[in-house]
């Protein structure tokens, strides 16, 4: 007997295998016809507070009083929830049918209780899984859905995954991931409460979800105006990208605060949004020293101000000492990707500064190629300030026009940065470098003196004396795919008398 059991196990289980795969045999006609057919079904379809998708069975003693509690114990209460039955439908089964699809059904009609010897078991679903769990018990005998509403097939997937119908939830993911995707459509797969199994087309399904949001959204003014609609999975989506066009962070943390609070008016449930899930996905590595400065003086009770002061003190630790993070100081480099960049419009710069015998400044900015593609023709990249003898500078990059024709070149160009100007007047020495193969070592380009009377700037508009395709083309200026540079300010002041 025993030998026997284990055939039949070895052989359902088989066969399971082959159903998986989505190759089993058709049995649609075979579906709520009593000739094929050896129980009868009963589903009760109640109304009342359900988890979406959350599917009882009314035998009490398969959830609460037999060995099977322990793999299909329900998530969530039900009986506290039901307010009546609205209706009840029957529906002729083949539980060799049902049970070769989805495990659950396999155990449910084979464990030797009395449960598996009913000709009348009975499901308990809510009204508004009703639709989910007929075309579910629809795919069992056909291996088709009648459906491509998003919403509908989430549903089902989330039916299929309580049933474990693999080949169902296959079939669900597929379809979604071949729907033209939109907003609605990606909120709603993000957004979908489920205690999912996660296979790997369902993860597929979820990434392909999040590449929609953050590839739409990846310019800040688009997600300025629309910020309020989107979700808390979605905002979370499109704030863990490195692709965001903006000016620079300090507009992001802005903006999350400005979600937050359309999103939970309730400040502790804010917070709680705030500091858990939304806070560590901001680079506050690359945010300006004015915004940092009052992120810390902040008064406001919508941040954990310990957790935030932790946070930008071990960045500004990082970023004082590089060269210590792979050891000493590598937990102030979190798993909340502080220190990668996104597509900055205004870019920091490594920064080296001098006090004495002259007040001087070098500042590094690195540009990838693509990053110098997208200047063409007439774009424009700026550094964040940065400051020498209490003034303010700016360095800019930019695709220039000749004064006379069409061609192109490459342009780099220092302001001063107006609003922090101490003087009438102000003179300094510059040069302008950029590392070259082969000895990879930076080459001045350009130098003298300049006095700053105005708001123009200083530099050249044609940095490397060669047109724009030939620049681009240079594997002897882009090294490994970035352009080095570098300039070196001093600031000249008259010696007391």
């Amino acid at each position: 007997m025993a030998g026997a059991e284990g055939s039949t196990t070895e052989g359902a289980e088989k066969d399971l295998e082959f159903s998986r795969a989505g190759e089993g045999p058709n049995f649609e006609f075979a579906f709520n016809s009593q000739n094929f057919s050896d129980r009868l079904l009963r589903i009760e379809v109640v109304a009342g507070i359900w988890c979406k998708a959350l599917f009882t069975i009314e035998v009490v003693n398969i959830f609460f009083h037999t060995k099977l509690a322990n793999t299909y114990e329900p998530s969530y209460d039900w009986r506290g929830c039901v307010e009546g039955v609205l209706r009840v439908k029957t529906i002729h089964i083949n539980s060799a049918i049902l049970a070769v699809r989805s495990p659950f059904f396999l155990k449910l009609f084979s464990n030797g209780m009395k449960e598996s010897d009913q000709t009348h078991p009975t499901l308990r679903v809510a009204d508004s899984d009703e639709n989910a769990l007929m075309e579910l018990l629809n795919f069992m005998y056909s291996g088709k859905l009648t459906t491509t509403e998003p919403s509908l097939l989430l549903d089902i997937l989330m039916a299929a995954d309580k049933f474990e119908v693999v080949s169902c939830m296959r079939h669900c993911c597929q379809l979604l991931t071949s729907l033209p995707w939109t907003t609605e459509s990606a909120l709603l797969c993000l957004d979908h409460p489920c205690v999912m199994s996660m296979a790997a087309e369902v993860q597929l399904l979820i990434s392909a979800a999040k590449d929609f949001l953050v590839n739409k959204y990846k310019d800040y003014n688009k997600l300025r105006k629309e910020v309020t609609s989107i979700s808390l999975a979605g905002i979370k989506a499109i704030l863990s990208s490195t692709d965001i066009h903006v000016a620079c962070e300090d507009y992001l943390f802005v903006l999350m605060l400005k979600w937050a609070r359309v999103q939970y008016p309730d400040l502790e449930e804010r917070r709680e949004i705030l500091n858990s899930h939304l806070l560590p996905l901001l680079r506050f590595s690359h945010m300006t020293y004015k915004t940092l400065q009052e992120i810390l003086a902040c008064t406001a009770n919508d941040i954990d101000h310990e957790q935030v002061t932790k946070c930008i003190n071990g960045v500004l630790l990082c970023k004082a000492y590089p060269a210590h993070k792979p050891g000493a100081l590598a937990a102030c480099a979190p798993s909340c990707q502080q220190f990668a960049e996104r597509d900055y419009k205004y870019r920091h710069l490594k920064v080296v500064a001098f006090d004495q015998p002259r007040p001087q400044v070098i500042a590094y900015m690195d540009l990838k190629h693509e990053e110098c593609s997208q200047l063409f023709p007439s774009e424009k990249i700026f550094s964040h300030p940065f400051h020498v003898a209490g003034q303010g500078f700016i360095l800019g990059a930019r695709c220039c026009k000749a004064d006379q024709g069409e061609s192109y070149s490459f342009g780099l160009l220092l302001h001063i940065d107006l609003e922090l100007k101490g003087s009438t007047c102000v003179t300094v020495d510059y040069e302008f470098a950029a590392r070259t193969r082969p000895s990879r070592q930076f080459v001045s380009k350009l130098n003298g003196r300049h006095t700053f009377s105005d708001k123009f700037p200083v530099g050249s508009r044609y940095l490397f004396w060669v047109p724009w395709q030939t620049f681009m083309a240079d594997d002897s200026i882009f090294i490994d795919g970035v352009l080095h540079l570098r300039v070196d300010l001093t600031v000249l002041q008259e010696d007391p008398v």
